[in-house]
């Protein structure tokens, strides 16, 4: 039986008059792995810091198992600005010490991309300070990795990474032992890290079995069964289990949910998008040209981030952008956008943007808009437009778009001042939609965005009869929304992934295994002949013996040239090829033996 690590019991937390979480109680054992989802300002963060002991409740208790080895990510670091990144990372342990532990090179090459920090000015040795709030994050969450822990609560641990930082974060936890707390809005991360789903709602939380799909399965059967929520929501909830169970099979790693009964509550749902006819209705409002790149080049400063590249948007296309930082995701956005905020006439270093004469843009940048702080939510969104028409004969006031997205009739008439980071996000998208765009540009839309407004205005994207090019590091998002991807990986080039984000994941992981030397193949006997079944079994206990040999000498390497990063990364990724063989042969072996 799992050993209990958490209890909460009857616990209840107010915030001046309102109460965010009544006479809750739940807990977490060993082995637990539970994702926490809810709206925004419901009490997830509330929720994992009273767990952690952050904060304490008004009533009620938690206690921990004595000894508890307890780490916590929160969305505000503790680092000391002044200290270096190596000291935070592996403290004082010597380079011998660390660049010989598997476990850290395995964290600084899946967090930042090799053990020399690449894209960080001093490598290991650069000072915190002066660094951006994701890469401050980064070195938390990689500091956090490094040491052992019996439980690990995590808050929003997949912002500031990229879709290959976010799969390898994944994969990561998946193989540790250790019990994790997490709060995301990412679905699919959820989907393949989490056992458990906590689900907060208006003070109380939810409990489901399985990932995100079963959640979302649970809870539209629990809907359906209760009747109690608005018809809006339930057909929503539908609307996204329909997408789920219709869509890529390998988008859940493990469908616990029934599937005969999901199909059930599905059948009558039609696909999310009629994209016959939103393509129709995207060529009466934007002709036959949107966006066409010919050989042209992008740079930004004296680097070279895309090289004669020639491409086109067309109307009604919604393209998924995937890439690794740095790559010239956002700087091709850009040059779009000037080219046609300028009528053609900036275009970039070589090449030439033609933007068609009906488009209209909005472009959500990763920035915040700055807006009158004195404004009310509401006056903001209607000082675009007082209606807006969202295809599909969908026309709204400013004031029902604000419901839509979360924004009450009360909470319409805050000053903008007054908004959380998530609420501004929303408000900005908010006045994009009212200005009746025929092409979206979104740069991580999702940011700041709890599940049920990404719910939202993937529905409302759905009717939108457009032009879309979006860069998320959100996969579920990006595969929800879009219809083909493409990927900058960083060869300065742009390919179409016919298999979408899969292939992205696939592509960069055989760039990296290029680097090492492949293992040699072992050449395989006739199983029938006993006796020379038993000489390949010596030959192959020989060559293991060999391989311990070699393997240590490869330790004793990177441990002596432990500060030079460079062949650390030599070694290592000679250590790994020689791990590869060595399995191949103990699985050879065990076949061998079993034959004999």
């Amino acid at each position: 039986m799992a050993v209990n690590l958490v209890n909460v019991e009857a616990v209840s937390k107010t915030y001046g008059t309102r109460a965010l979480l009544e006479a809750v109680s739940l807990g977490v054992s060993e082995g637990d792995r539970v994702g926490v989802v809810g709206r925004n300002g419901d009490g997830k963060t509330t929720l994992i810091r009273l767990l952690a002991k952050l904060e304490s409740p008004d009533a009620g208790r938690v206690t921990h198992q004595s000894g508890l080895r307890l780490a916590v990510l929160t969305q505000t670091d503790s680092l000391d600005p002044e200290a270096t990144v190596r000291h935070e990372i592996v403290a004082g342990r010597a380079d011998h010490e660390w660049a010989g532990d598997a476990k850290i090179r395995d964290i600084l090459t899946g967090l930042f991309g090799g053990l020399d920090l690449p894209g960080f000015p001093d490598g290991l040795d650069t000072v915190i300070g002066p660094l951006s709030g994701g890469e401050r994050r980064r070195i938390a969450l990689a500091k956090l990795l490094t040491q052992e822990q019996d439980l690990i609560v995590l808050d929003e641990p997949t912002n500031h990474l990229d879709v290959e930082g976010i799969s390898w974060l994944a994969g990561h936890l998946q193989a540790r032992r250790t019990a994790l707390v997490v709060v995301t809005h990412d679905r699919w991360f959820l989907d393949q890290v989490c056992t458990r789903m906590w689900d907060v709602q208006r003070g109380d939380v939810y409990e489901y079995e399985g990932g995100y799909s079963d959640y979302v399965f649970a809870r539209a059967e629990r809907e359906r069964i209760a009747a109690t929520e608005e018809t809006k929501r339930q057909n929503l909830v539908r609307k996204e289990l329909a997408w789920l169970r219709r869509g890529a099979p390998a988008r859940t790693s493990k469908p616990r949910f029934r599937i005969e009964a999901a199909n059930a509550l599905i059948e009558d749902v039609p696909p999310p998008r009629d994209t016959a006819e939103l393509m129709r209705f995207a060529n009466s409002r934007l002709g036959k040209t949107v966006f066409e790149l010919k050989d042209v080049s992008v740079t930004a400063g004296p680097k070279e981030l895309l090289r004669h590249i020639t491409w086109q948007l067309g109307p009604g296309d919604r393209v998924g952008l995937v890439g690794v930082n740095g790559a010239g995701k956002t700087s091709l956005l850009r040059a779009l956008a000037e080219a046609k905020a300028t009528d053609g006439d900036v275009q970039p270093s070589a090449g030439r943007i033609t933007v068609g004469k009906t488009v209209k843009l909005a472009y959500l940048s990763q920035e915040v808009a700055e807006l009158d702080p004195n404004w009310r939510v509401l006056q903001a969104v209607e000082a675009v437009r007082q209606r807006v028409d969202l295809g599909k004969s969908r026309e709204m006031t400013a004031g029902q778009l604000c419901e839509k997205f979360g924004f009450t009739k009360e909470k319409q008439w805050t000053p903008v001042g007054d908004l959380s980071g998530g609420e501004r996000r929303r408000l900005q998208i908010l006045r994009l939609l009212m200005d009746e765009p025929n092409v979206l540009f979104l740069d991580e839309p999702t940011n700041d965005l709890d599940i049920e407004t990404l719910t939202q205005l993937e529905d409302l994207l759905d009717g939108w009869p457009g032009s879309m090019l979006v860069i998320s590091h959100d996969r579920f998002f990006l595969e929800r929304t879009t219809d083909r991807v493409f990927a900058l990986l960083g060869d300065q080039s742009l390919r179409m992934l016919p298999r979408g984000v899969d292939e992205y994941l696939e592509r960069r992981r055989r760039l990296a295994e290029e680097a090492a030397p492949p293992p040699p193949p072992v050449k395989e006997k006739p199983a029938g002949d006993t006796r020379a079944a038993k000489k390949e079994l010596q030959r192959i206990e020989r060559q293991l013996d060999k391989l311990g040999e070699r393997e240590g000498k490869l330790h004793a390497g990177i441990a002596e040239h432990s500060t030079d990063f460079e062949k650390v990364a030599e070694l290592d990724l000679q250590l790994r090829s020689l791990r590869a063989e060595r399995e191949e042969l103990e699985m050879r072996w065990l076949e061998l033996a079993e034959e004999s």
